[in-house]
Protein backbone atom coordinates (compact mmCIF):
# COMPACT_ATOMS: atom_id res chain seq x y z
CA UNK A 1 0.00 0.00 0.00
CA UNK A 2 1.11 3.10 -0.67
CA UNK A 3 1.70 5.72 2.08
CA UNK A 4 -0.76 7.72 3.47
CA UNK A 5 -0.46 10.98 2.25
CA UNK A 6 -2.59 14.65 2.62
CA UNK A 7 -3.32 15.66 -0.78
CA UNK A 8 -4.90 19.22 -0.99
CA UNK A 9 -6.90 19.76 -4.83
CA UNK A 10 -6.65 23.12 -6.73
CA UNK A 11 -9.61 23.10 -8.78
CA UNK A 12 -9.47 25.55 -12.32
CA UNK A 13 -9.66 25.68 -16.26
CA UNK A 14 -6.05 26.92 -16.08
CA UNK A 15 -6.97 28.70 -19.45
CA UNK A 16 -3.69 28.96 -18.92
CA UNK A 17 -1.89 28.72 -15.81
CA UNK A 18 -0.08 31.43 -14.91
CA UNK A 19 2.19 32.63 -11.84
CA UNK A 20 -0.33 33.24 -9.88
CA UNK A 21 -1.84 29.86 -10.06
CA UNK A 22 2.13 28.29 -9.07
CA UNK A 23 2.67 30.83 -6.76
CA UNK A 24 -0.64 29.88 -4.57
CA UNK A 25 -0.13 26.05 -4.88
CA UNK A 26 3.41 25.92 -4.05
CA UNK A 27 2.83 28.20 -0.95
CA UNK A 28 0.03 25.79 0.52
CA UNK A 29 2.12 22.69 0.09
CA UNK A 30 5.42 24.32 1.51
CA UNK A 31 3.61 26.29 4.73
CA UNK A 32 0.79 23.95 5.41
CA UNK A 33 0.53 20.47 6.54
CA UNK A 34 -0.49 18.94 2.94
CA UNK A 35 2.09 17.00 1.16
CA UNK A 36 1.01 17.47 -2.54
CA UNK A 37 -1.51 19.56 -3.89
CA UNK A 38 -3.40 18.52 -7.30
CA UNK A 39 -4.10 21.18 -9.94
CA UNK A 40 -6.93 19.25 -11.10
CA UNK A 41 -8.06 20.49 -14.68
CA UNK A 42 -11.64 21.42 -15.29
CA UNK A 43 -13.27 20.21 -18.47
CA UNK A 44 -14.93 21.84 -20.96
CA UNK A 45 -18.91 21.67 -20.27
CA UNK A 46 -20.33 19.94 -23.63
CA UNK A 47 -23.59 21.78 -22.78
CA UNK A 48 -22.05 25.18 -22.97
CA UNK A 49 -20.45 27.53 -25.73
CA UNK A 50 -16.62 26.96 -26.11
CA UNK A 51 -15.65 30.67 -26.03
CA UNK A 52 -11.82 30.99 -25.24
CA UNK A 53 -11.32 27.98 -23.55
CA UNK A 54 -9.02 25.80 -25.00
CA UNK A 55 -9.49 21.97 -25.34
CA UNK A 56 -8.80 19.92 -22.24
CA UNK A 57 -5.72 18.11 -23.71
CA UNK A 58 -4.10 21.43 -23.94
CA UNK A 59 -4.98 23.02 -20.44
CA UNK A 60 -3.46 19.86 -19.08
CA UNK A 61 -0.26 19.23 -21.07
CA UNK A 62 0.48 23.22 -19.94
CA UNK A 63 -0.32 22.44 -16.06
CA UNK A 64 1.75 19.39 -16.79
CA UNK A 65 5.12 21.32 -17.84
CA UNK A 66 4.86 23.75 -15.41
CA UNK A 67 4.70 21.87 -12.90
CA UNK A 68 8.07 19.97 -13.93
CA UNK A 69 10.10 21.46 -11.31
CA UNK A 70 7.60 21.26 -8.39
CA UNK A 71 7.94 17.54 -7.36
CA UNK A 72 4.88 18.41 -4.65
CA UNK A 73 2.40 19.63 -7.13
CA UNK A 74 0.84 17.43 -9.67
CA UNK A 75 -1.52 17.94 -12.66
CA UNK A 76 -4.67 16.09 -12.41
CA UNK A 77 -7.52 15.12 -15.41
CA UNK A 78 -9.31 13.00 -12.93
CA UNK A 79 -12.37 15.25 -13.92
CA UNK A 80 -12.23 14.50 -17.89
CA UNK A 81 -13.88 11.21 -17.18
CA UNK A 82 -16.30 11.61 -15.18
CA UNK A 83 -20.04 12.91 -16.57
CA UNK A 84 -21.16 16.30 -16.87
CA UNK A 85 -21.96 18.40 -15.79
CA UNK A 86 -19.80 17.51 -12.77
CA UNK A 87 -19.43 18.47 -9.06
CA UNK A 88 -17.37 18.93 -6.80
CA UNK A 89 -18.66 16.88 -4.09
CA UNK A 90 -18.76 13.50 -6.85
CA UNK A 91 -14.88 14.00 -7.58
CA UNK A 92 -13.90 13.41 -4.19
CA UNK A 93 -16.36 10.84 -3.66
CA UNK A 94 -14.88 9.26 -7.03
CA UNK A 95 -10.92 9.86 -5.76
CA UNK A 96 -11.67 8.53 -2.04
CA UNK A 97 -12.66 4.84 -3.76
CA UNK A 98 -9.53 5.10 -6.65
CA UNK A 99 -6.86 6.27 -4.31
CA UNK A 100 -8.57 5.30 -0.66
CA UNK A 101 -5.40 5.06 1.16
CA UNK A 102 -5.08 9.17 0.56
CA UNK A 103 -6.97 12.16 2.53
CA UNK A 104 -7.91 14.95 0.14
CA UNK A 105 -8.65 17.97 0.77
CA UNK A 106 -9.81 21.07 -1.04
CA UNK A 107 -8.24 24.39 -2.02
CA UNK A 108 -10.28 27.93 -3.04
CA UNK A 109 -9.86 31.29 -2.58
CA UNK A 110 -12.12 33.55 -0.32
CA UNK A 111 -14.40 34.48 -2.82
CA UNK A 112 -15.39 31.01 -3.22
CA UNK A 113 -15.81 30.72 0.18
CA UNK A 114 -18.62 32.96 0.10
CA UNK A 115 -21.15 30.93 -2.81
CA UNK A 116 -19.89 27.55 -1.28
CA UNK A 117 -23.34 27.78 0.33
CA UNK A 118 -24.48 27.76 -3.05
CA UNK A 119 -22.62 24.29 -3.88
CA UNK A 120 -24.42 20.75 -4.81
CA UNK A 121 -24.13 18.89 -1.39
CA UNK A 122 -22.15 21.81 0.62
CA UNK A 123 -22.87 20.15 3.79
CA UNK A 124 -21.29 17.19 2.60
CA UNK A 125 -18.23 19.18 1.84
CA UNK A 126 -18.11 20.98 5.24
CA UNK A 127 -18.87 17.88 7.53
CA UNK A 128 -16.37 15.36 5.33
CA UNK A 129 -13.30 17.52 3.93
CA UNK A 130 -11.02 19.95 5.67
CA UNK A 131 -11.04 23.75 3.36
CA UNK A 132 -7.66 25.70 2.59
CA UNK A 133 -8.50 29.19 2.09
CA UNK A 134 -6.18 31.45 0.69
CA UNK A 135 -6.82 35.41 0.35
CA UNK A 136 -8.04 37.69 -2.97
CA UNK A 137 -8.51 41.16 -2.21
CA UNK A 138 -12.28 41.91 -2.51
CA UNK A 139 -11.96 39.67 0.45
CA UNK A 140 -15.95 37.84 1.85
CA UNK A 141 -18.17 40.34 3.13
CA UNK A 142 -20.74 38.07 3.63
CA UNK A 143 -20.97 33.88 3.78
CA UNK A 144 -23.69 31.55 4.90
CA UNK A 145 -24.32 30.72 8.91
CA UNK A 146 -23.25 27.38 8.59
CA UNK A 147 -20.41 28.28 6.40
CA UNK A 148 -19.09 30.70 8.66
CA UNK A 149 -19.70 28.41 11.76
CA UNK A 150 -17.72 25.29 10.06
CA UNK A 151 -14.78 24.40 12.07
CA UNK A 152 -13.39 22.27 8.61
CA UNK A 153 -12.27 25.91 6.99
CA UNK A 154 -8.52 26.97 7.56
CA UNK A 155 -7.23 30.14 6.31
CA UNK A 156 -4.10 30.54 4.71
CA UNK A 157 -2.13 33.46 4.66
CA UNK A 158 -0.78 32.65 0.98
CA UNK A 159 0.09 36.10 -1.37
CA UNK A 160 -2.40 37.45 -2.65
CA UNK A 161 -2.61 37.60 -6.39
CA UNK A 162 -4.78 38.93 -8.80
CA UNK A 163 -3.62 37.83 -11.73
CA UNK A 164 -6.20 36.24 -13.76
CA UNK A 165 -6.19 33.92 -17.13
CA UNK A 166 -8.76 36.22 -18.91
CA UNK A 167 -6.23 39.37 -18.14
CA UNK A 168 -3.81 37.02 -19.47
CA UNK A 169 -5.73 36.22 -22.90
CA UNK A 170 -6.55 39.69 -23.62
CA UNK A 171 -3.02 40.50 -23.15
CA UNK A 172 -1.77 38.01 -25.81
CA UNK A 173 -4.33 38.86 -28.06
CA UNK A 174 -3.13 42.70 -27.85
CA UNK A 175 -0.14 41.77 -29.03
CA UNK A 176 1.52 42.73 -25.35
CA UNK A 177 4.91 40.88 -23.53
CA UNK A 178 3.43 39.14 -20.67
CA UNK A 179 6.24 36.79 -20.31
CA UNK A 180 6.88 36.86 -16.53
CA UNK A 181 3.40 36.42 -15.58
CA UNK A 182 3.66 32.66 -17.21
CA UNK A 183 6.02 29.70 -16.86
CA UNK A 184 8.81 30.13 -19.63
CA UNK A 185 7.86 26.40 -21.01
CA UNK A 186 4.20 27.45 -20.68
CA UNK A 187 5.11 30.67 -22.68
CA UNK A 188 6.62 28.85 -25.55
CA UNK A 189 3.98 26.44 -25.74
CA UNK A 190 1.10 29.29 -26.34
CA UNK A 191 3.74 30.61 -28.71
CA UNK A 192 4.11 27.70 -30.78
CA UNK A 193 0.31 26.92 -30.78
CA UNK A 194 -0.53 30.58 -31.37
CA UNK A 195 -3.08 30.06 -29.11
CA UNK A 196 -5.52 33.39 -27.33
CA UNK A 197 -3.81 35.11 -30.68
CA UNK A 198 -7.73 35.70 -32.62
CA UNK A 199 -9.61 34.58 -29.34
CA UNK A 200 -12.18 37.65 -28.53
CA UNK A 201 -11.89 37.08 -24.40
Amino acid sequence: MADSKKIGLYFGTFNPIHVGHLTIANYMVEFSDLDEVWMVVTPHNPHKKKSTLLDNHHRLAMVRIALEDYPKLKASNIEFDLPQPNYTVNTLTYLEEKYPEQSFCLIMGEDNLKSLHKWRNYEVLLERYHIYVYPRISGVSKVSASVAKSTSISKIEAPIMELSSTFIRKAIKDKKNICPMLPQNVWEYLDEMNFYRQEIC
